[in-house]
């Protein structure tokens, strides 16, 4: 395979690829972290033996609850680690979809993005089917 490399990572300086292979990587510590201490406390809820069916109520609630938060953290989690494997590659500040620039103002706001601004505005209407990288 072939590694495409864009105009913006080739003229990304490497101080500033290197402050977002950083923010990235205090993000994915700081997300290992959570779903690590969630993952936990969904433990911990389980064990609890409710007694009454408001205390069985209350615990489904917060067990589906962190389970929610888990999942979100996870995929997080996953989008910041494929923006590592893309710095490594030398694809990070391209398209995904399109192969085009993303805006840097766009990184510097979403670093773990993997589609420009159009891509995504497509993606979320459902115009765009999911790109596998």
């Amino acid at each position: 395979m072939t590694t495409k490399i864009s105009n913006f990572s080739k003229d990304m300086d490497k101080k500033k690829l290197d402050t977002f292979k950083k923010r990235l990587e205090e993000r994915q510590q700081a997300l290992r972290k959570t779903v690590s201490r969630t993952e936990e406390d969904g433990r911990v809820a389980d064990q609890d033996s409710a007694q009454d069916i408001a205390d069985r109520a209350a615990n489904s609630y917060t067990k589906e609850f962190l389970f929610s938060q888990s999942n979100n953290d996870r995929q997080l989690l996953n989008m910041v680690e494929t923006a590592l494997q893309r710095i490594r590659e030398g694809s990070f500040g391209e398209c995904v979809s399109c192969g085009n620039e993303i805006n840097p103002k766009r990184l510097e706001a979403v670093p773990w993005t993997r589609y420009c601004i159009a891509c995504q505005e497509k993606k979320e209407q459902g115009l765009l089917e999911e790109a596998v990288e």
